[in-house]
Formats: C-alpha cells, structure tokens, sequence
C-alpha cells in the first residue's frame, strides 16, 4: 500500500487487512481482463464461426466439448463470456463492500486515536487551545478524511490497477489503438487536473477554516442560550454561523463539481475517439474481420473512461481535503505523556505537602503569576486561601493538583518532587470540587460515581456520598430517585443542587485530599453551612484545601494563607483574618 501519514497509526490487523484489499484489487483486475478477453471471441462466435473454428487457440475447448460444427461454438462461447462478466461484476462488488468497511473502520480507529490523545494531553496544552479547533477535528474532519482522504485513495489505487490490466489487454490486441486511446484520455485528465489544482487547494483551506468556525460558533450560541434569548441576540449568531457555513458548502460543492464535471466531456469525446478509429479501421480491413476488434475496443474504453475518472476524482478529492488531512494528522502526532503508562501506586501521600520557590508563568507569558512560594501543608489539616481577583489562588491549586507544572521551584511530597513521571500518581491522591461543576446528561447515580461504569458503581457508597453532600433527602423524594435523568448540564437542577451533587462526587472518591475551589459559592449560607460542617466532621486524615470570597466558609480551617498582591503569603487563622480585613468587606 501507499505509505500515507496515517499508516504508522494503524493496528496491525488493520494493516494486514489493507494488504488483503490491494490482493483483491489486483484480482478484480485479472476478472476485468478476463472479461474484456472473453469479448473478443463471443463476437467473433457471433459474427464469424467459421473463422473462430479454424482458430489454433480453440482447438482444445473444440476437443473438449467435441464441438463437430462451427455453429456449435455460440453457446459455450457466451456461456463463457457471461460467466467472466459475471464474476468481475461479482469482484467487484465485493471490492467495493470491503474497501467501504475498511475505510470506515479505519476512519473511527482515526476518530478514537485523536480522542485519546486529546484527553492524555497536560492540562496547559487544554488551556492554551480552542476546543472547538478539536472537536471538529475528531468529528467533522476525520469524516473528511474517511470521504476525501482514503476512499478516495483505495479508489485511485484500484482504478490505477485496473488501467493497467484493461490497458495491457488492449495492447496484445492492438497496441497502436490503445496507445492513442490512453494517450489522449490521458492528456485531457492531465490538463484538468492542471488546470484545478490551485482552485481545490484553496477549497481545502476554506472548508477546514470555516468548519472549525462553525463548531465554535455553535458552541457559543447554545451554550449561552440564555443570554442569547435574553438580549434577543439570535440574528447575531444566525448572521455569523450563515457568514461560515456559506463558503464551507461552497467550497465543498465546488469540490464535487471539479471531481465530477471531467466525465460528462470525457464520455462525449471518448465516443468521438471511437467513432473516428472504427471509420479508420472499417476503411483499412473491411466491415467484418474489424467488428470484434471494434466491440472489444468499445467495451475496453466503456470500462477505460470510468477507471479514469475515478482516479482523477480520487486526486480531487484528496488534493479537495488536503487541509483538513494535515489537520487530523497534527492532532495524531500529538505525543501521549510520560505519565500515561505510570504506576498509580508510587506516590502515596503520607506527611506532607511543600512548595519550595516555587514560580510559575503561562507559556509566552511576560509575568510571573506566583513568585518564590513557599509553603508547608500537613497531611490531615484544613487550610484555606484567599486573596483578590487575579492574585493567583486557583493557579496555586492547579499546580498542587499537578495540573500546571511549576516554572521554577518543585512540589513536593514526602520528600518526592512531582514530576511528569509520577503526577498521576499524585492526582489519584485528590478529590476536586470547582466553582462551575460538569454534570453529563446522566442519572444522578452516573454523575455522582462520575467515569465509572455502571456495572462498576457501588450504590451503597453513592448514596452515603450524597447523605454527606446533604442531598439524598431531596433524591429520595423524585419518583425514579439517584436514577433520575438531570439534562444536560444538570439543566433540571438547581445550581445548588448541582453544586452538592459536585460534593458528593469528591466524597465519592474517598481521596486523601478534597479541594474545594469556591465549591459553596451557589449554595444559601444555611446549607453552606450544613455542608461545611459535615466535612469539618470527615476523616481527620482527609487533609482538605478550600479556596473562598466568603470568609464564613474558612471558619472551621486550622490555616488560612492569604495570597497578596506582590506575591507573597500571609499565613494566619480564621480570628485574625476576621480582624485585619473587617475593612475589605470579607
């Protein structure tokens, strides 16, 4: 097969069935010409018996059958032609079944490869990029690739070797035609293809950019749909996604316009073509020696003009697609972490946590948004961080979570630095709970055991988690109980009750460190505080870090680490931060 990009990417046994399919390209060839073959004695039975009777070559289907008469030919001379049409359509067929499952196939172990990869990625590569440039690239774009990528390449590949077989055919019966033939199809295809290049690149370009641009704008339409409805901006999404979808489908029926047009002029001049060389031939040998060459030769070409034309719609596609082939090709090439084959159980947490100088900085970014930290958590304390907007609170809890790696300085634990080798070792360690909780349009049960297979939950402990979080009296009380489906988003509930369902999935967990980043920011200050109490009641080894506005949040903390504005920490209680920001509104 043709080394593409992608074959490195392959199973094995996806490979092997590729080698399988051009094996079965080349005997869809031979049938081709076999059938082609068998035309030229069908009509010389037809036309001259007696001639085909004399014929060296027939002597020993002659002898076999004891054919007696030359009229006595027609019948196993047809039976034979038929039988070889017969069984290259039949080759055919199969050809195409297996070349469509193969390219699909191929095209999900694609799709499944850049979701894989995706997800492996760090979080900062997450950060850095839009998810909309992804998910067009694992959806929309490997479904080009499939349709314009390598279809259209299995089928250039066949339609290549079955040119060469009816080509070869052509040439032992008279190579002089057939070079003409070929020659001047040839020429033509060459000029088209000439001729369009330019115009299917720039295509190319257009359909990947404006398909990622429709993805992106459909994500901000519906996932602000209530702003949308509010202020009533929907002829402002409708105009952008119109302004994007337009060229996209333009360019792609131009696509399909430059790939298909050639056949309507190719099958008009190939019948001219023909037209002139039967007048030639009919002036040269006479009307009856030149009627099987003829049909062989219209037949040849009738099977010539469609293998040509697939192979030039083949390239069109391909060259059509190619900008959103190096786009799935980059996102293939993403290289998978060193932590994706690590052991979970090499960084157990144990004592303590420490920042040492640690700094960090965004990628390309000027300044520094945590400078020489410094700083000591004990396994088992409860400490809480506070600070103004932008002071770097929640980027703080990123690299302890060993989501962002530090600049400078280390994270250590135990004595043990986290690096990419052991962090999601670390990560098994925590339990999380953000400001904005991601519930999927599951069970409440699904989303409280959130990436555990159903056949895996343990209901028991689900329901325990939810008592903790103080929400299994309100699950209780729905008619299909922790079955019940929540939308999308957790669209049917409340944003406290999401945020409690967020709890429960981190009680769920049973970590050995629970992170609450502004995680009771959607609650009223009663059930805060019921939530707050109960986890100030959990396992005394449950070391928990809480970010929060509301210093009420921060009552029941052994430590509160006040990030200020020049970097520095300012660690203190819960009574001595009451009394130093009374002023700030706390």
């Amino acid at each position: 097969m043709i080394k593409s990009p992608i074959w490195k990417y392959l199973s094995k046994n996806r490979k092997k069935q590729f080698w399988f399919l051009l094996v079965l390209m080349i005997i869809a060839s031979f049938a081709e010409v076999i059938s082609l073959g068998a035309l030229l004695p069908f009509l010389a039975a037809i036309t001259s018996p007696e001639q085909l009777y004399i014929q060296d070559w027939m002597q020993p289907l002659i002898e076999i059958l004891g054919l007696t008469k030359p009229a006595h030919l027609v019948l196993p001379v047809t039976i034979i032609f038929v039988s070889a049409a017969l069984l290259a359509g039949a080759i055919r067929l199969l050809l195409l079944y297996v070349m469509t499952r193969i390219s699909y196939a191929t095209g999900a172990d694609l799709s499944i490869e850049i979701y894989r990869r995706t997800l492996y990625q760090d979080y900062l590569t997450h950060v850095g990029r839009n998810s909309s440039e992804v998910i067009n690239g694992i959806i929309n774009k490997t479904n080009i690739v499939i349709g314009g990528v390598i279809n259209p390449l299995l089928l250039l590949i066949s339609s290549i070797i079955l040119i060469i077989g009816i080509m070869g055919a052509l040439l032992v019966v008279n190579y002089a035609l057939a070079l003409t033939a070929f020659t001047s199809f040839g020429l033509l295809y060459l000029g088209v293809i000439r001729y369009t290049r330019v115009r299917l690149d720039e295509n190319a370009e257009c359909v990947a950019k404006q398909s990622t641009q429709m993805i992106k704008l459909l994500q901000e339409g519906l996932g602000g749909v209530r702003d949308v409805l509010i202020d009533g901006t929907q002829q402002f999404y409708c105009k952008l996604y119109r302004n994007a979808d337009l060229p996209m489908r333009r360019a792609s029926g131009d696509n399909v316009f430059i790939g298909g047009s050639p056949k309507f002029v190719m099958e008009a001049l190939g019948m001219t073509i023909i037209a002139v060389i039967a007048y030639m031939l009919t002036q040269r040998e006479g009307e009856m020696d030149v009627i099987p060459l003829l049909g062989m030769l219209a037949l040849g070409a009738q099977r010539l003009l469609p293998a040509l034309q697939q192979a030039y719609s083949g390239y069109a596609h391909i060259k059509g697609s190619s900008s959103s082939f190096r786009d799935v090709i980059e996102l293939l090439d993403q290289p998978l972490p060193e932590q994706f084959n690590s052991s979970l159980d090499s960084l157990p947490f144990k004592s303590e946590i420490i920042l040492k100088d640690l700094s960090f900085k965004y990628p390309g970014g000027n300044n520094y948004v945590l400078k020489k930290i410094n700083l000591k958590l004990n396994k088992g304390s409860r400490v809480g961080f506070i600070g103004a907007t932008g002071s770097g609170k929640s980027t703080l809890i990123d690299i302890i979570m060993g989501l962002l790696p530090p600049t400078e300085g280390a994270l250590i634990i135990d004595g043990k630095s986290v690096t990419n080798a052991n962090k999601r070792a670390w990560q098994s360690n925590i339990a999380h709970v953000p400001q904005n909780i991601y519930l999927s349009d599951n069970t409440i049960e699904q989303n409280i055991a959130f990436g555990i297979p159903v056949e895996k939950i343990d209901y028991m402990r689900v329901k325990k988690a939810a008592k903790l979080a103080k929400i299994s009296e309100l699950v209780d009380k729905w008619e299909c109980g922790y079955q019940t489906i929540i939308g999308e988003q957790g669209i049917k509930l409340s944003g406290g009750q999401r945020q409690r369902i967020g709890i429960a999935r981190a009680l769920y967990k049973k970590a050995s460190i629970l992170i609450l980043d502004e995680a009771t920011s959607a609650l009223d200050n009663e059930t805060e505080s019921l939530i707050m109490r109960t986890i100030e009641e959990l396992d005394q080894d449950l070391t928990i870090l809480i970010i929060a506005h509301r210093l009420s949040t921060l009552k029941g903390c052994d430590q509160i680490i006040e990030i200020q504005k020049d970097n520095k920490l300012r660690e203190s209680n819960y009574k001595e931060i009451i009394d130093a920001n009374k002023k700030d509104g706390y």
